[in-house]
């Protein structure tokens, strides 16, 4: 794993880790504002160059609390940075939804959108009541976050979730999402469902038998799924209609 410092336009530091050779992958871990837990050569897309951007005011990068416009203005400065024309997004959790806006404002600089375990373009509270009556079944993972960043995300995102034309966004959205669940998952998954129905190229994936988190609990099979759907595979999976 190596690593780069790009500055914003800005003036704000973003630690971008790098590793890989291949087609290019810009890679979205969750929180929001937690550090960049998928920055790991051991669960890194097989066969790609992948970019981890670390999220301003989180970890090794500048900055503080920002909006969702921020983050997406962040990950340009990142790929403008690398002289690339487009990449392949893949994201986990809030890094999947996250993927996913990234997707409908800047659909050319996107050559394909891998979403695993996300929320959801949502603020259902049927879902967030079965997601809290659960959460404490599920195993906690010791990353470091920052509040002020998660906070100021959350907000933005329920902003952007309100906003009127965003279906609409979605449906004329050219760009493949393949939207990727895990069966044990705690949070429901019809929101999954719902959008990669929605997206013209859209694909809703499950994965048997992991939970949220796969990528710690079982890497081996994060990697077997992330790596071909990244490179634009398209094999038969279990999936629930």
């Amino acid at each position: 794993m190596r690593s780069t410092t790009v500055q914003t336009d800005d003036g704000t530091s973003l630690h971008v880790g790098v590793t890989g050779v291949g087609p290019d992958v810009v890679v979205l871990s969750g929180g929001p504002g937690c550090t960049h837990y998928l920055e790991d050569d051991a669960i890194a897309p097989r066969h790609m160059r992948a970019w981890y951007p670390e999220p301003r005011g989180v970890g090794r990068s500048g900055g503080g609390p920002h909006t969702l416009d921020r983050a997406i203005a962040d990950l340009e400065a990142v790929r403008s940075a690398a002289g690339l024309e487009n990449w392949v997004v893949l994201g986990h959790s809030w890094g999947a939804d996250l993927a996913v806006r990234y997707a409908v404002d800047h659909p050319s600089r996107v050559r394909s959108v891998v979403a695993v375990a996300g929320h959801g373009l949502h603020n259902d509270r049927s879902w967030s009541q079965t997601y809290k009556s659960l959460k404490h079944t599920e195993p906690t993972l010791d990353i470091p976050w920052e509040p002020g960043v998660h906070g100021a995300l959350m907000d933005s995102f329920r902003e952007w979730i309100h906003e009127p034309d965003l279906f609409r966004r979605l449906a004329d959205c050219a760009v493949a999402v393949t939207v990727i669940a895990a069966e044990k998952d705690i949070r429901p998954s019809w929101p999954l469902r719902q959008l990669a129905a929605l997206v013209p190229q859209g694909e809703f994936v499950e994965v048997p038998a992991v939970a949220h988190d796969f990528w710690s609990t079982h890497p081996e099979t994060w990697v077997d799924i992330v790596s071909p759907a990244c490179r634009g595979v398209r094999r038969p999976r279990p999936s629930k209609v």
